[in-house]
């Protein structure tokens, strides 16, 4: 079995992004992924900007489980999340300039978009992948902390009993996660774009998931070691909402502007 060993404790923030509905969602996916992610990617500051792209069916990969929302609501479905990957801490100051660019930029192709972001350290990239061994295939899957649950304890279990669990399944080979801060309109108040969050459909955390191929990652959501996990979340967790990512694209690495995304 393969433990969970943290190796990395970014700066990250992440935007999840709804396209817009008045033109093709593909479209807007391309635009996404070709003129925005230019001005992203001039940003300085940057560590790496990854683009999570979502497919457009997204019912729900987790499993049924009493108690718990897994079937995503079709009005709230995403459509894919910026991850920004910091150099430092006071590396948000210095790209304010580009970032005005983006925020001009970004009624051109998203209707809505949230900024979901935390301390420094309460993001955690995890070492599991064996030498040579690269995800074919991946799930974005969001966490909805129970009403009543403190943050110190869903954190805690998070990082105690959640990752171990996933990590001990043997067959992931990229596991990072991200517990956020209070959800804040106002570090994301982007013009002529909606921000609407409201508090019942916030979430607390989220985790993205690596697998060798996309017939790894269906055995791995179907397997009775997902359902053993899913039981445990049940005290501490209202809604996991697992997504279907159809590629990651990787735009700036170790601190450089790629000339091609990465897969």
């Amino acid at each position: 079995m393969t433990t969970a060993q943290s190796t990395k404790k970014p700066f990250v923030s992440s935007i999840p992004l709804w396209m817009r509905t008045d033109q093709p969602r593909q479209t807007g996916m391309d635009y996404w992924k070709g003129p925005h992610s230019k001005i992203i990617s001039a940003t300085p500051g940057f560590e790496e900007y990854r683009q999570i792209h979502l497919a457009e069916h997204n019912p729900g990969l987790w499993p049924a489980t009493p108690g718990v929302q897994t079937a995503i609501p079709a009005d709230r479905r995403i459509d894919g999340l910026a991850e920004v990957t910091f150099q430092s801490v006071v590396s948000p100051l210095l790209g304010r300039k580009q970032t005005r660019q983006a925020f001009k930029d970004e009624v051109n192709v998203f209707r809505r978009t949230l900024l979901y972001a935390g301390p420094p350290s309460s993001a955690r990239w995890y070492d599991v992948a064996g030498p040579g061994q690269q995800a074919g295939a991946r799930a974005l899957v969001y966490l909805r902390r129970r009403d009543g649950v403190r943050t110190h304890a869903f954190r805690k279990f998070l990082t105690h009993e959640l990752v171990p669990a996933l990590a001990e399944t043997g067959v992931l080979r990229e596991l990072r996660t991200q517990v956020f801060m209070p959800w804040n309109e106002k570090l994301w108040d982007t013009p002529n774009v909606a921000h609407d969050n409201p508090a019942d459909q916030q979430f607390h955390a989220s985790l993205i998931l690596g697998f060798a191929d996309e017939a790894a990652r269906t055995a791995f959501f179907t397997s009775p070691e997902v359902q053993n996990v899913s039981d445990k979340l049940v005290p501490f967790v209202a809604a996991v909402h697992a997504y279907d990512v159809t590629d990651a694209l990787t735009y700036v690495k170790d601190g450089k502007a790629l000339p091609h995304y990465e897969r």
